[in-house]
């Protein structure tokens, strides 16, 4: 009976364990899923050792072996449709939203003069996973800034003294050689930030608007993305898009009500006239 109980207790702590493991920052949905259906075979393996031991109804009434394993199985039952159910919404939340990150590069590209639409290519997932089924959770923060490349720091503080400066056309240039040379770097969201307000000071709209996107669409949750989401819904109102606009712009303050941009995507929306 205390190896019964041990087996039980071992099994009730990886239910626990399951519980948490959405808050674990290595773990991912099908890891959970995976782990949950292990747990339901090892019950399964428990309840039919128990029966075959005869121990299986043995004790308390209410707190017997049975009950325990029946309370776990319903537990396990719970969580693995807790995990289909989250595992669905990010689906199709990554999928909308590549749709429409899409639908907006094309929109752009007909606007642009020159640009080959059939070179376009599928759209990356939204976040950069490759497979809205496989969708990790997002990495965890650290307190350390990241390393950066030799001559990295230099080139981007050139880029920032340039558009401070005023020098537009210096600074788009700088940043687009930076998004290049640096593909992987840290501050690659910034910098299509700023190569978008480097641009808009060109009144280049059209390809601000896309270093917008660029800037929003390779990191959705980044520290830049409320401006840079907001800073796209104005572009896309300059260049005609105006139901887009709309859209692009009530939604910083849906994924980012605390942000200042908030504000300022309210007055672009009354400027626009969106209803």
């Amino acid at each position: 009976m205390r190896a019964v109980a041990r087996t039980t207790v071992a099994a009730l702590a990886l239910v626990i364990g399951a519980t948490g493991a959405g808050a674990q920052d290595t773990a991912t949905l099908a890891d959970i899923r995976a782990q949950l259906g292990t747990l339901y075979g090892d019950v399964q393996g428990l309840r039919a050792e128990l029966s075959s031991s005869g121990a299986l109804s043995t004790g308390v009434a209410g707190a017997t072996p049975l009950d325990r394993l029946n309370a776990i199985e319903a537990e396990l039952t719970r969580l693995t449709g807790k995990t289909e159910e989250l595992e669905f919404r990010i689906n199709r939340i990554t999928t909308d939203g590549t749709n429409r990150i899409g639908d907006l590069e094309f929109r752009l590209c007909e606007i642009e003069e020159g640009c080959d639409i059939g070179a376009l290519g599928d759209t990356p997932s939204l976040g950069g996973a490759d497979s809205a089924a496989n969708v990790p959770t997002p990495a965890p923060a650290t307190p350390d800034a990241p390393q950066l490349a030799v001559g990295e720091s230099q080139d981007f503080q050139r880029a920032q003294e340039a558009l401070a400066s005023g020098d537009f056309r210096g600074a788009a240039d700088l940043l687009a050689t930076f998004g290049t040379t640096y593909p992987a770097s840290s501050l690659r969201q910034q910098a299509a930030l700023m190569r978008g307000r480097a641009l808009d000071g060109l009144n280049d709209t059209p390809n601000a608007a896309r270093a917008y996107l660029e800037a929003f669409s390779g990191n959705p949750e980044g520290a830049d993305a409320p401006e840079a989401l907001f800073r796209l819904g104005r572009a896309l109102g300059g260049v005609g898009q105006v139901q887009d606009a709309c859209v692009t712009l009530s939604e910083v303050g849906v994924r980012f009500p605390q942000s200042p941009f908030v504000a300022e995507a309210a007055n672009a929306r009354v400027t626009l006239g969106c209803t």
